[in-house]
């Protein structure tokens, strides 16, 4: 069985105000969190998948990138001197050791897994403990996307119906798209991380299928087609969209309008733009 979509981070300058579209467009958003390596989050959850919003502390003193180390925190503190917008996509792992070795192996990540635990809160504002290990991967031709696997130790206490229940009537993630100017040079690197073997549905364009979604591959100008606008960097792989399925793409049409905001019709799917959405356009679709 292939892997499916752990999660995605979505880097931003003011998590507060991205937490606050993000509740305009009608999702629950979890409290904020601290890490102890300098960053923060907030996080949207759906069943088994959800999106990580993420900072830099103010004043946080961020570990660097060491030989046989990848710092995660160093990683989003670069991509948000440039830009806002999905910096990583991760995978879930049932053995993040055994993934970091198989990276290596395929000349993919040559990292130690990094484990962390910290203090959760439930719906009810009770503590619960989680935990979790990671091991990271590395496209040397795509500096500006990041990569790894999500091993959680106490998923029972992570995952929880009450924080899955979204207003837009949300369901889970369809997709990922990646903005490349060459496409195909990005296919054995992701082919290794993802252990999928690409279909290609449209002329230079490559589709990876995930056990609950896909990971879509296509040119700066494709990706603007799709996704009305996006911030992509021409000279490099960058992600640019995902797509969120939900119940009723024309009663969230009216919610945003309600909200004032910005959105078009592209075929049967309503998309955010990347200018009106931290860097990321934000696409819907019927489930």
């Amino acid at each position: 069985m292939s892997r499916r979509i752990d999660h995605l981070v979505i880097a931003v300058r003011d998590l507060d105000k991205a937490a606050d579209l993000y509740r305009r467009l009608g999702f629950q958003v979890g409290v904020r969190n601290r890490h102890s390596w300098g960053t923060e989050n907030r996080l949207v959850q759906f069943a088994g998948t959800f999106l990580e919003l993420i900072t830099v502390g103010e004043g946080a003193r961020i570990p660097p990138h060491r030989q046989g180390h990848f710092s995660f925190a160093a990683f989003v503190q670069d991509y948000l001197k440039e830009r806002e917008g999905l910096a990583m996509l991760v995978l879930d792992s049932r053995d993040a050791a055994a993934d970091a070795a198989f990276f290596a192996e395929r000349g993919i990540g040559a990292f130690e897994p990094f484990h962390f635990e910290r203090i959760g809160q439930k719906p009810d504002g009770s503590e619960t403990k989680v935990a979790f290990s990671l091991a990271f991967a590395q496209d040397e031709a795509a500096p500006k996307a990041g990569f790894f696997v999500c091993q959680q130790h106490f998923p029972e206490n992570f995952w929880n119906p009450a924080f899955q229940v979204h207003e837009n009537g949300a369901a889970g993630l369809a997709s990922v798209a990646l903005a490349a100017p060459e496409p195909d040079r990005c296919k054995r690197f992701l082919t290794a991380f993802t252990e999928v073997v690409p279909t290609s549905p449209a002329l230079h364009d490559l589709s990876f299928r995930l056990s609950d979604a896909h990971l879509d591959v296509m040119t700066p100008d494709d990706a603007a087609e799709s996704y009305v606008s996006v911030e992509a960097e021409l000279d490099q792989p960058c992600f640019v969209a995902f797509t969120v399925r939900v119940e009723d793409v024309l009663v969230l049409s009216k919610r945003l309008d309600v909200a004032e905001v910005p959105y078009q019709h592209v075929g049967s799917r309503l998309v955010v733009p990347a200018s009106a959405a931290f860097g990321v356009a934000i696409a819907f679709e019927a489930t």
